[in-house]
C-alpha cells in the first residue's frame, strides 16, 4: 500500500493561513495610508477646486488661492475656506494653486506670488480686482467672498490692495510690491 491521504482538513487549513496572511497584509497597509483619518480640508479644497481658466469663464466671481501643502498658515486657514466655500457654492469659485506645481509657474509670476497664502480675487468677468497676502480668519474670508458675490467694493484688510493698470500698461495682472515674503 502507498502513503496514507493527507487529511481533508489540511486544504481547508493552507486556505485559513493564506486569508489571514491577506487580512493582515491589508490592514497594514490600511494603517500605512493614514486609517480612517479624515481627509483635511486643503486637499479637499485642492481636489475640488475648478481649473481656472473654467473658473474666471464661467460668469461667477472667483477666488483664487496660492497654497503649499507644507504651509502651516495655509491649513490653518483651509477649515474657514472650506466654510466659506460652502456658503456660495454656485455663487463664487474657489480655486487652488499649489505654489510646488510647477504647472502654476505661469500664474505665481503673473500675480508676483512671493508669500502664501495669497489670495487673487476676480469679477464676475474674470477681471482681477485684488489681492490678499497673508492668513484669514473666517470673517475675513466671509466679508471678501460677500464682496465679490455681491458686487460691492472690495473690504480694506491689512496685507490687501486693489489692482489698477498704470497708464500706457495693459490690463495684464500687475505686481503689488508690497506682497510680504513671510506667511503672514
Amino acid at each position: 500500500m502507498g502513503e496514507p491521504a493527507p487529511p481533508a482538513s489540511f486544504g481547508r487549513l493552507e486556505r485559513m493561513v493564506l486569508a489571514a496572511v491577506a487580512a493582515l497584509l491589508a490592514l497594514a497597509l490600511f494603517w500605512l495610508r493614514g486609517g480612517l483619518h479624515p481627509e483635511a480640508a486643503l486637499e479637499r479644497l485642492a481636489r475640488q477646486s475648478p481649473e481656472l481658466s473654467v473658473a474666471l469663464a464661467d460668469g461667477r466671481p472667483t477666488l483664487v488661492e496660492f497654497y503649499a501643502d507644507w504651509c502651516e498658515a495655509c491649513r490653518a486657514m483651509a477649515p474657514a475656506m472650506e466654510s466659506m466655500e460652502r456658503r456660495h457654492q454656485g455663487e463664487l469659485d474657489v480655486v487652488l494653486l499649489n505654489v510646488d506645481n510647477p504647472r502654476w509657474q505661469p500664474q505665481i509670476d503673473s500675480y508676483a506670488v512671493n508669500g502664501i497664502p495669497h489670495l487673487e480675487l476676480f469679477d464676475r468677468g474674470g477681471q482681477r480686482l485684488g489681492q490678499v497676502i497673508g492668513a484669514r480668519t473666517g470673517d475675513e474670508l466671509e466679508s471678501l467672498s460677500s464682496a465679490l458675490v455681491a458686487g460691492s467694493p472690495l473690504p480694506l484688510l491689512a496685507g490687501s490692495a486693489p489692482t489698477s493698470a498704470l497708464e500706457g500698461e495693459s490690463s495684464a495682472p500687475q505686481a503689488i510690491p508690497i506682497a510680504p515674503r513671510s506667511h503672514g
